[in-house]
């Protein structure tokens, strides 16, 4: 059959038509970005109040979520930087545009919240071994509005998550604060009941722990993808051995390779050798639709090569 690569007439070898476009429909990362937006507005509205508030009152608690929603508030504006950058279009030098910032934006997050944890733990023990005085009251009204900031910002972002890391990560951002500010309400009750001050650094430590927890799956994840990592589902294994004994035409398939730019970007290529009389182009779109069908990846890239015997 001779050598060819997968352009079919008025395409370039992807499922997508002529040119590289983005998956996510644009008024879905418009939502998105306005709701990263809100969340960064709002973050970095009540902080301000959580410093002095924790200055004034002495709590660790209100102190370490103030400090938290300065990153966050830096994270996010982050995020929406990265919604801002992708909409610039692909050209010869960045030909996936810039998609991938968002990932790096998510990865870089991730790394925040592990410093974040780690400085509240710090904070948490010297307080332990030297308690100061708390103020209770004042650090029960101030954690009650970080509370209700909070759960306002995380419902905007958990509206428009989906699938998308970036958003993902600030959501997890924005959780870390939640359970800070709650977790501050706990101990300013518990303080205001009891007297007993080291509740406050023990709490802090504990919301450290479930961050730490939410940081780990972040950066995992966005690793994955700036490592090139196969998107979940997808085994190049089982989808040359489908491709083979499922469709006829296909003598092997190899040079199996898949990756994603974003979490909703997934692609692959793949080089599919035929048996003798088979028409490449049927073939081609053959493969295609059948690895749509099993993996629900639409951009596939297939490159064909003629039978073994000629």
């Amino acid at each position: 059959m001779g050598r060819g690569h997968d352009h079919e007439p008025g395409q370039h070898g992807h499922s997508h038509g002529p040119a590289l476009t983005k998956d996510t429909p644009p008024e879905e990362r418009r939502s998105k970005e306005r709701a990263i937006a809100i969340a960064a507005v709002l973050t970095g509205g009540f902080m301000g109040a959580e410093v002095v508030g924790g200055l004034v009152s002495g709590s660790l608690a209100l102190l370490a979520d103030a400090g938290h929603m300065l990153t966050d508030f830096a994270s996010l504006v982050l995020a929406w930087l990265a919604f801002r950058l992708a909409r610039r279009p692909a050209d010869w030098k960045r030909t996936y545009g810039f998609d991938r910032f968002s990932v790096l934006a998510a990865f870089v997050n991730g790394l925040a919240l592990f410093a974040i944890a780690a400085w509240i733990s710090v904070e948490a023990l010297q307080r332990l071994r030297d308690p100061s005085e708390v103020l209770g009251g004042l650090m029960l009204w101030v954690a009650v509005g970080g509370l209700a900031v909070n759960i306002l910002a995380f419902w905007v972002l958990s509206r428009a998550e989906g699938d998308n890391l970036n958003v993902r990560a600030a959501a997890l951002h924005v959780m870390g604060d939640l359970l800070g500010s709650f977790a501050a309400i706990v101990a300013s009750l518990v303080i205001i009941w009891t007297g007993w001050t080291p509740i406050d650094p023990i709490l802090s430590v504990l919301v450290a722990l479930l961050i730490l927890r939410s940081a780990w799956a972040v950066i995992r994840e966005s690793g994955h993808i700036l490592l090139e990592g196969a998107p979940p589902g997808f085994d190049a294994r089982t989808v040359a051995a489908d491709l083979e004994a499922a469709l006829p035409g296909v003598a092997r398939v190899q040079h199996v390779h898949a990756w994603s730019i974003t979490q909703e970007r997934p692609m692959a290529t793949l080089e599919v050798e035929l048996t003798a009389g088979a028409d490449a182009d049927d073939v081609r779109r053959a493969v295609k639709d059948r690895v749509r069908e099993t993996t629900g990846m639409a951009h596939v890239t297939v490159e064909v090569v003629g039978s073994a015997d000629g």
